[in-house]
């Protein structure tokens, strides 16, 4: 009888899970679902928070969707998600388990994601140079923690007693843990972690306490990845591979060589990082804030003017994807050009997006469309240019996550801006990756 591995997937928009073969290593079973946890910010600091609850709950359904026959025979668990955000719980009680099914939050702060903007510069010039290669940006979670002993009420923080990321809490609840077990990964992503000297590489943070969804109580579980490294994993078949991530943001890397090792602080202005990877490896790294966040930004744009003036599409934003799309397909080149950066980049934060070019015959929605999707992978290409792939030896691009699996626009201009063989991975991703990376390493 076949086995299972369960990959789990904290997305910052949605929650993806499989059910991945043991001996087959094939997807026997997979679920994705939308997680809609942003909160609403009053506060005027251009904070990003989500609703723990709310990603639990979709988390919950998700696993609960998959075939009962089969999670019976899950043996182990991998889970990845969201780098760089936080979230603060109380040991002991930061959940509550029902029916020994559904774990459910309490005892929780908010999470603060990736997207938080409330670190100015400013305030990021002000704390202590990191002992580390990779700089510290907005959104990360030790300098989320320093805001907040700054400028929030000493109760705050001490009403909590544990700190991690979302899939570092997802972990510990699974578990029954009075602490967050963290690998490098989450830990590299939040800054003031010194890669090359870590003490945190445990691969087994525990066994489940509950039964879950069917899933048999002391399940091994292994400690949260980042999700770009899972996304990695599960799709870079051989050394000479770059891969192309685009979900709510992108990214565009390679693996560097087995003796590299990271410089001894930033490089100031460097739109490359260095990310830990498996085994004392490391990739090469051009994240970029901006990927399938600035579409929706601009279908959102475009749904709140058709409110405006009385003429909503049915069928919500999923219909305006599915017409733009139209659109810029029956407009295949466009000398609009258009730098989808709202967000400005962790090497710029002062950049912003920008329109050029404009005449009276390219402000079509398919002459737009086409070259908001062109700038996204414009954009990703300038922070990592194609030169450089070629130097580092890599010969293939494989393309994966949410955004690109779903937009042939996006793939036909990563296609030609690459100028190398772009073929693509799972559709499933971070989750594949981390149900590949327990099936390998427990």
């Amino acid at each position: 009888m076949e086995t299972y591995v369960l990959g789990v997937d904290v997305g910052t928009t949605s929650i993806k899970v499989v059910l991945l073969g043991q001996r087959s290593e094939e997807v026997a079973a997979c679920c994705s679902l939308p997680t809609a946890a942003d909160m609403v910010d009053h506060s005027g600091l251009q904070s990003q928070e989500q609703d723990p609850g709310v990603i639990i709950e979709t988390l919950n359904r998700c696993v609960s969707r998959l075939p009962r026959e089969k999670l019976l025979h899950v043996t182990s668990v991998g889970v990845s998600g969201q780098m760089h955000g936080v979230l603060f719980w109380k040991a002991k009680t930061g959940c509550d388990w029902q029916n020994r099914e559904f774990f459910v939050v309490k005892d929780t702060s908010r999470l603060v994601t990736w997207q938080d903007g409330r670190c100015s510069s400013h305030f990021l010039s002000s704390l202590p140079t990191p002992n580390s290669h990779l700089a510290v940006a907005t959104g990360f979670g030790c300098a989320t923690i320093f805001w907040y002993l700054r400028n929030s009420s000493p109760e705050f923080l001490s009403d909590f007693s544990v700190a991690g990321t979302i899939q570092d809490y997802v972990v510990s609840m699974l578990c029954g843990l009075d602490r967050c077990v963290m690998t490098p990964h989450n830990a590299a992503s939040w800054g003031f972690f010194n890669t090359t000297t870590s003490q945190w590489n445990t691969e087994m943070a525990g066994h489940t306490v509950s039964d879950w969804h069917g899933i048999p109580a002391h399940t091994p579980v292994g400690a949260a990845l980042g999700d770009l490294q899972c996304s990695v994993y599960a799709c870079m078949a051989a050394q000479t591979d770059a891969v192309l991530n685009i979900s709510t943001s992108a990214q565009l890397t390679y693996t560097m060589p087995g003796d590299f090792r990271p410089p001894n602080a930033p490089v100031s202005g460097s739109p490359v990082s260095y990310f830990p990877y498996f085994d004392g490896s490391y990739l090469a790294v051009a994240a970029s804030l901006n990927g399938g966040n600035a579409l929706a930004a601009f279908v959102g744009l475009l749904a709140s003017w058709m409110k405006d003036l009385g003429a909503e599409v049915s069928g919500g934003d999923s219909s305006l994807y599915d017409k733009l799309t139209v659109c810029a397909l029956s407009q295949p080149h466009t000398d609009l050009v258009v730098s989808p950066t709202p967000l400005g980049e962790r090497h710029h934060p002062q950049l912003r997006g920008a329109v050029a070019n404009i005449s009276a015959g390219n402000l079509s929605l398919g002459h737009v469309t086409r070259a908001l999707c062109r700038g996204i992978v414009a954009n990703l290409t300038s922070m990592m240019p194609v030169a450089l792939l070629r130097e580092a030896g890599v010969r293939r691009v494989v393309g994966s996550g949410s955004a690109l699996s779903r937009n042939p626009v996006l793939r036909e201009e990563a296609e030609r801006a690459l100028e190398l063989p772009l073929e693509y991975g799972n559709t499933a991703d971070s989750a594949v990756g981390a149900a590949m990376v327990v099936r390998h390493r427990l």
